[in-house]
């Protein structure tokens, strides 16, 4: 199986922990009607050429606007998808080019020595709400409206592991390890602003790197939302095996890199 096939083949199956999933000639169409404004649980997952792009897009929109969804496109290859592309700014589409870069982790372990003042928990029950409030401050994520739902559905899916972070008593930031078969991803690491800069990003990292390796897991990635994010990724032994350029097409709301912007 190659990087492309592997690293698709867990992107599917993160994306089926909180949306239904149509399967089409062309790709996929995700959908949750109960997270309308949530983009990954609502798009059409292009990774193949439609032999008819102007019957896809009508059938993409006609599919969302039929459920008050804004309807939107995540297009892979777009090297090979300029007819679709031409296609969609007929029909009013924006569209935006997004550098997704895809690491794996180098399986080393790094001397390190937790700090005494820093706590890593599972999040549980009894310290939800703790984890919830910082996933929801964190403008990248979405705000409350979308991340406050998606959060609340993973945490009772039995695929993701959420962990919180305590700095002197306080809960200030979170991460995740997703599993799928011998892969598993990490997701959502975030910090509470006021306390950035002071390397915890780097703990809870170290932190999960150790269970994925107590776990003897294949796999370990991580897919940074852009370079800034890839670079930071690397000083902890993830490397990146490939760059793609996928496109985002969209008849509404904010662009993927306005919300990463916060």
């Amino acid at each position: 199986m190659n990087i492309l096939q592997k690293v698709l083949e867990l992107d599917i199956a993160y994306l089926d922990t909180f949306a239904k999933r149509i399967n089409t000639s062309w790709g996929f169409i995700f959908y949750n009607e109960n997270l309308p404004k949530y983009y990954d649980a609502n798009h059409a997952h292009i990774h193949e050429v439609p032999q008819n792009p102007r019957a896809v897009i009508e059938e993409v929109i006609h599919f969302y606007k039929e459920r008050n969804i804004t309807p939107r496109f995540y297009i892979f290859d777009i090297e090979k998808q300029s007819k679709l592309i031409e296609e969609l700014t007929s029909y009013k589409f924006h569209f935006e080019e997004l550098v997704s870069p895809i690491q794996i982790w180098n399986k080393e372990i790094y001397g390190h020595k937790r700090s005494d003042r820093i706590i890593i928990e599972k999040v549980t029950e009894d310290n939800f709400n703790e984890a919830l409030e910082i996933e929801c401050s964190i403008k990248e994520f979405g705000g409350r409206d979308v991340r406050g739902k998606a959060f609340t559905e993973e945490f009772k899916h039995p695929a993701f592991t959420h962990y919180l972070l305590r700095f002197d008593g306080e809960a200030c930031a979170t991460a995740c390890l997703f599993e799928h078969g011998d892969q598993v991803r990490m997701e959502s690491v975030a910090t509470k602003e006021e306390f950035r800069g002071k390397g915890l990003i780097g703990e809870l990292i170290y932190f999960l790197q150790a269970k994925v390796k107590k776990k003897r897991i294949e796999d370990l990635w991580v897919f940074p939302i852009n370079e800034k994010i890839e670079k930071v990724y690397s000083k902890y032994g993830f490397q990146t095996a490939k760059k793609f350029v996928t496109g985002h097409a969209f008849l509404g709301g904010k662009s993927i890199k306005e919300i990463q912007e916060g």
